[in-house]
């Protein structure tokens, strides 16, 4: 596959009036909002990867209630 895959919409304003670049490969210029972007294939994810950072785990306590209910 020798052709760029080009992207829908400009990140930044979400505007579909993009042309590629001349700054190099993977670089595009919206002209709506004026801005130069890149898009970068960085590879593929790991079978069963569902990404993103984790979130970060609830350390607060917990308390029940029904438990102060029952004393």
């Amino acid at each position: 596959m020798s052709e760029r895959a080009a992207p829908y919409y400009c990140p930044y304003c979400g505007e579909e009036d993009l042309r590629p670049s001349e700054e190099g490969p993977g670089a595009w210029e919206c002209a709506d909002c004026n801005r130069a972007f890149a898009v970068k294939f960085l590879g593929l994810l790991a079978a069963g990867f569902r990404g993103g950072a984790s979130a970060p785990a609830d350390t607060s306590p917990t308390h029940d209630r029904s438990e102060e209910e029952h004393r």
